[in-house]
């Protein structure tokens, strides 16, 4: 409580100040100056002798080594840096630990019992040593002390350590929408746009989209959909996250919290979501609509079936219309849009000015934590958050004569396809002038940190127009000439634009959790969670690939029995504990923001 009260004083004293940050971004409009920074870091002397390689340990990665292609580039001209990642696999945490040494820079998957751990033995930057993160990172000690004070109310030292995903500038009413519910259109139209009521109703659907559709455009097998195993945490996670997309329940530790208040339902409740969901995957798989390769391959073979075809639906944008909605096939009338069952209910995120869970730091013995806080500070800004997202500003977006956020004639195709070859294009260094010639993908330029520090969801304050930092709120893109096939879905949803459809149905808004960090489990009940989890997984996967009812009521009673033996209830006790005080935190949180 102690800290509940300190970190609400200190966002309401932020909170006092904060309209003058806002209103003083639009006299900075586009005229993003890092000369202090780079006169700063000449100083250090980062910039006289071969480049620094930062260690960057980062549990979201799905990638491993130094980062390649236009993004290294741009940074190697901007802090004279490599950047080498380091993503989170078995045994990684406990080894790094022991070493003494995290890395240079550490993002954090979550502020769950890794962090809290790596804070109280001191292997985190504290901010405010020296003056470091004012000096450093000025773009983020101005406009990010919501966020800031949010962090040190998290830890045990009362120190700050860093910032977590999302950070809103401003509080708003909520995000984009995560879970967009992305269907092949053309062959929804092709099919008479049939209404469907349930997820009952989706496996209908998918039957008849592989009956005019049975092979991809490399004559392979179609599915409904392709998933992957590498981000199963304590529950499969396509399984958890269709709970999240059809009820609007959040996932919570093991299981779901409701965000309108607090309830808890454990993963394994018999009647429960997630069982529901293991069910609904295992008659897709029954039915021949589940690619069977889901329990094995990664998340990249995944993206090339998509990219191909070779299936009909994804909840997720990255893992559908992103991937799939090419220059080549809207030319061929094809494309993936929205459609939400009726039931369904999907959860959006509210804007959070204090920052999501998943955290930016820097490791306590890195060796240049000056650069470090420098470069986070970078892609802290709306700019280094666009060059995240879309590409290096002059080269695939930038502004135009209004003031206006739009993609070069280079952006377009890069955003369009992900995979364009970017051979022959040539990247100019913001502050060498050096020129550097270009390989391979778009996407192998991508930075492959896999966080985000500002939500895309906010106003650009950069723009001179009012438009989001994502491309679907810019101006230049919601005035685009559609396709044909575009134009059909926005005539079948009655809505111009993918967050004008999703706001107008139902949904559920999940407000921020506030300063609210899960408690530390007890080594005993660690060593549970442990055994439980490994066997969630094994059991649900078990379950999904069953050939009949019979065999999947065996593997979910098993895993069920299995887990009551290793001890379920008590960490569905301590889960219950944790949920009512994530509770607690948001509805504070929510009273702040009103």
């Amino acid at each position: 409580m102690k800290k509940l009260v300190a970190l609400l004083t200190a966002m309401l004293l932020a909170l006092s100040v904060f309209a003058g940050w806002t209103a003083a971004f639009a006299e900075d409009a586009a005229t993003m100056d890092l000369s202090e920074t780079y006169a700063k870091l000449e100083e250090l002397g980062i910039y006289d002798g071969e480049p620094i390689t930062l260690n960057v340990y980062s549990q979201l990665a799905n990638y491993s080594g130094l980062q390649g292609h236009w993004s290294a580039d741009l940074l190697l001209d901007m802090f004279n840096v490599k950047i080498n990642i380091i993503p989170e696999s078995d045994g990684t945490y406990s080894t790094r630990m022991e070493s003494g040494n995290l890395g240079d820079i550490v993002v954090w998957g979550s502020d769950g019992d890794n962090y809290q751990q790596a804070v109280k033995q001191g292997k985190l930057l504290d901010w405010e040593e020296d003056g470091l993160a004012e000096e450093y990172a000025p773009y983020i000690w101005k406009n990010y002390q919501l966020a800031l004070e949010s962090n040190r109310a998290r830890n045990e030292d009362g120190k700050i350590h860093g910032f977590g995903h999302g950070v809103a500038l401003e509080a708003g009413s909520h995000q984009n929408f995560f879970y967009t519910w992305d269907l092949r259109w053309d062959l929804y139209k092709q099919l008479g746009y049939p209404k469907v009521k349930d997820l009952d109703g989706m496996i209908d659907l998918f039957k008849q989209m592989k009956e005019i559709c049975p092979t991809d455009e490399n004559g392979n097998e179609t599915y409904a959909v392709s998933v992957w195993p590498d981000w199963d945490g304590n529950m499969v996670m396509y399984a958890k996250s269709l709970a999240t997309a059809y009820y609007g329940w959040d996932e919570f530790e093991l299981g779901l919290i409701n965000p309108e208040n607090g309830e808890f339902q454990g993963c394994l409740q018999e009647d429960g979501m997630y069982i529901e969901m293991l069910r609904f995957f295992n008659k897709l798989y029954r039915e021949g609509l589940l690619d069977p390769n889901s329990a094995s391959q990664n998340f990249a073979a995944m993206s090339e079936k998509v990219k191909a075809g070779g299936t009909f639906w994804s909840i997720f944008n990255y893992a559908g219309s992103s991937t799939y909605n090419t220059v080549e096939h809207l030319n061929e009338g094809k494309y993936m849009g929205a459609m939400v069952p009726d039931e369904g209910s999907p959860i959006v995120y509210g804007l959070d000015v204090t920052g999501g869970s998943r955290l930016w730091t820097v490791g306590a013995d890195a060796e240049y934590p000056e650069l470090c806080l420098a470069l986070l500070d970078y892609l802290a800004t709306p700019e280094g958050s666009l060059v995240m997202w879309y590409g290096p500003k002059g080269l695939t977006w930038d502004y135009d004569e209004e003031g206006g956020t739009c993609f070069t004639e280079l952006g377009q195709k890069t955003n369009q396809d992900p995979q364009y070859d970017m051979t022959g294009v040539t990247l100019i260094g913001p502050r060498t002038g050096k020129e550097y010639p270009q390989s391979g993908t778009y996407n192998d330029g991508a930075l492959q940190i896999n966080n985000v520090t500002l939500s895309a969801s906010q106003q650009n304050p950069d723009s001179r127009k009012v438009e989001t930092l994502d491309k679907e709120g810019w101006v230049s893109v919601v005035n685009k000439d559609l396709y044909p096939i575009q134009q059909d879905w926005c005539d079948w949803a009655g809505a111009a634009t993918l967050q004008e459809y999703l706001d107008k149905r139902p949904y559920r808004l999940m407000p921020s959790r506030g300063d609210y960090s899960p408690n530390t489990r007890d080594q005993v009940l660690d060593t549970k969670w442990s055994q439980i989890k490994t066997e969630v997984k094994t059991g649900s996967w078990r379950a999904i690939y069953a050939k009949n009812d019979g065999e999947f009521n065996f593997h979910v009673t098993t895993m069920i029995n299995n887990c009551k033996a290793y001890g379920y209830a008590d960490c569905v006790a301590w889960c219950e504990a944790e949920a009512a005080r994530c509770w607690e935190a948001m509805q504070a949180a929510a009273a702040l923001v009103q």
